[in-house]
């Protein structure tokens, strides 16, 4: 019966890509690895466009990136680093992976989709979580950064993870992510911005 709604489809294949794109906001390789090894094994399927996601050497370079990744967040001051480039990188992977889900809309319409939807919602979540690490930072000395990452690669893991077998429930979970984490990333830039303004009138 659902298969003859129209549109339905691309109603699903918008919730997966929304969860994909909203992993990526917070680890970027882990996402593409998952996927990579997912497509890799055949659980799920790959058009043509996107067959290079489930090529050996993507699923090698993507797990030695993860990695890298995740061991990088718990060294202090590299974590901020990588925030500085975080934010780009991850509304790319999220725009790609969006952009995987439709491959029959037109590559206009297609990657316009991918960067808004996609690269929108990676990119607010990343953001919204650098904001949350300088404010660890200032308030606990980067003592609280390591609670943060470790949030970070988990979220990612189970976000990929339900994107592909629960997308509807993805997409409900990426939507109060998306909320949650613009008004606490909020907050945290608020925090660090009064933490020093101080010390910079007292120079």
């Amino acid at each position: 019966m659902l298969d003859n709604v129209p549109y339905l489809s691309y109603v699903l294949s918008a919730f997966i890509g929304i969860g994909l794109a909203a992993a990526t906001g917070f680890r970027v390789f882990l996402p593409l690895f998952v996927v990579s090894m997912a497509s890799y094994m055949g659980w799920i399927p790959v058009n043509e466009q996107f067959e290079w996601l489930s090529g050996l050497p993507i699923l090698i370079t993507t797990g030695i990136a993860t990695i890298a990744e995740i061991l990088a967040y718990y060294i202090p001051f590299v974590d901020h680093l990588l925030d500085t480039v975080s934010v780009p990188l991850a509304t790319v992977a999220g725009s790609v992976l969006f952009a995987s889900q439709f491959t029959d809309l037109g590559t206009f319409p297609q990657w316009a989709l991918a960067l808004i939807a996609g690269g929108g919602t990676a990119a607010t979540i990343s953001s919204g979580f650098a904001g949350i690490r300088a404010a660890s930072t200032a308030t606990t000395g980067g003592l609280g950064n390591s609670v943060v990452g470790t949030t970070e690669t988990a979220g990612a893991g189970i976000m990929a993870v339900l994107a592909m077998v629960l997308p509807v429930l993805a997409a409900i979970f990426t939507l109060i992510l998306v909320i949650t984490v613009f008004v606490l990333g909020r907050k945290a830039w608020r925090k660090f911005r009064t933490k020093k303004e101080p010390l910079n009138n007292s120079i």
